[in-house]
């Protein structure tokens, strides 16, 4: 098994550890989060140092993997997926990614989600759970693709850019970078 680091210790990093266990190939080592927090745990797994921390524990062998969420901005993901480490790119064996799909570097899928044949996902993305992800769209560097949203095919999402649980995108849409779409939205 690959050695994985955590980088956040929240609320996503819980589902991400869910996912990560369901897996069988990586061995979460540690989470890094705020300096106040280091030595609490989440779901059994120590915070063992911050930010500021990472670069000394970055081995040749071990992997990366951003786990703070995304609403209104991927801000902090992006200041974390910028340091020079190796990023790990995880899919749930709940979901279902095509062999003619590609996924970027630090992108999760979570359980349930579909990304079909001929999607294109850009790095450090979350595609979260239950989300599809059609035939022959693309999204962006550091988007979040929230709970059961569906984005059908031919669809551009820019990077940087939010997308709520439960909406839906017409075929061939392009959503443009830095958006912030809310729950519900039928654009």
């Amino acid at each position: 098994m690959k050695e994985l680091y955590l980088i956040g210790g929240g609320g996503h990093c819980k589902s991400v550890i869910d996912v990560v266990e369901t897996t069988g190939t990586f061995e979460i080592k540690g989470i890094f989060d705020v300096p106040e927090r280091v030595g609490e745990k989440v779901l059994g797994y120590e915070i063992i140092g911050s930010d500021g921390d990472l670069n000394s524990f970055a081995k040749s062998n071990a992997c990366f993997l951003v786990t703070i969420g995304q609403i209104k901005s991927p801000e902090l993901r992006k200041k974390a997926f910028g340091n020079k480490l190796k990023f790990a790119t995880v899919i749930s064996p709940y979901a279902y990614v095509s062999k003619h799909a590609k996924i970027g570097a630090g992108t999760i899928i979570m359980h349930g989600a579909i990304v079909n044949a001929g999607a294109k996902i850009g790095k450090n993305c979350i595609v979260n759970s239950k989300a599809l992800i059609e035939h022959d769209s693309v999204v962006g560097d550091h988007c979040h693709i929230s709970t059961a949203a569906v984005i059908n095919g031919d669809c551009i999402v820019k990077e940087q850019t939010f997308i709520g649980s439960n909406t839906v995108l017409k075929n061939g849409r392009v959503i443009e970078a830095e958006s912030v779409i809310s729950y519900g939205e039928r654009v």
